[in-house]
């Protein structure tokens, strides 16, 4: 679940106004689950450049799917739930494959 702050306020200075400004909601999603790329520029003036992909087994949820599961466990009680409705003959040929 997400955070909310009422008393935005008080806490973000006068500078960060973001009245009128709206975001774009997984905008950068598909490039994600591509790979990314970070520079780190360390203080004598090197960088160092790290390729990150996901890990093996990594699922990305669609937000529209996301906003059903706030867990991994509800996630995969679901998913087990499912494989449950599965013909015993089906789910031995789907995991020989």
């Amino acid at each position: 679940m997400k955070a909310t702050n009422t008393n935005t306020s008080e806490t973000m200075k006068r500078e960060y106004d973001f009245t009128g400004v709206s975001g774009v909601r997984g905008k950068y999603h598909k490039a994600y689950r591509k790979g990314h790329t970070v520079t780190i520029h360390n203080d004598d003036g090197t960088a160092t450049v790290q390729y990150f992909t996901q890990e093996d087994g990594t699922v990305m949820l669609e937000p529209d799917v996301r906003k059903y599961f706030s867990t991994e466990e509800a996630v995969n009680k679901a998913l087990r739930m499912l494989i449950s409705v599965f013909p015993e003959k089906n789910r031995k040929m789907e995991t020989a494959r």
